[in-house]
């Protein structure tokens, strides 16, 4: 679709440069990259997301924080084994990968 055009743009670069955050792009096609990120944006949207209004971009950022909480310390995955993710890593000693 937009190929990541805004990703590329001197603005965006700017201002993840100065939030200190890194930007990670693969190659044009290759969708595995991006399928486990927009499956977990897609989950967030659906499960706390649609249906709801809200006041303020505040109570919006707050809710989505508590989101990731749960997401991480208490909802469970099938394909961890019925473990939330701090548990399996936790179980298996993982340290979560930045790349």
């Amino acid at each position: 679709s937009d190929r990541g055009a805004h990703y590329r743009s001197r603005s965006w670069i700017r201002r993840t440069e100065a939030a200190n955050i890194i930007r990670s792009m693969s190659k044009k096609g290759y969708s595995p990259d991006n399928a486990a990120c927009e499956g977990c944006f897609g989950r967030l949207k659906n499960e706390m997301y649609y249906g709801r209004r809200w006041t303020s971009a505040d109570e919006l950022e707050t809710t989505i924080n508590a989101y990731i909480k749960f997401y991480n310390t208490t909802r469970i995955k099938v394909s961890l084994g019925g473990y939330s993710i701090n548990q399996y890593r936790a179980l298996n000693q993982l340290e979560p990968k930045l790349s």
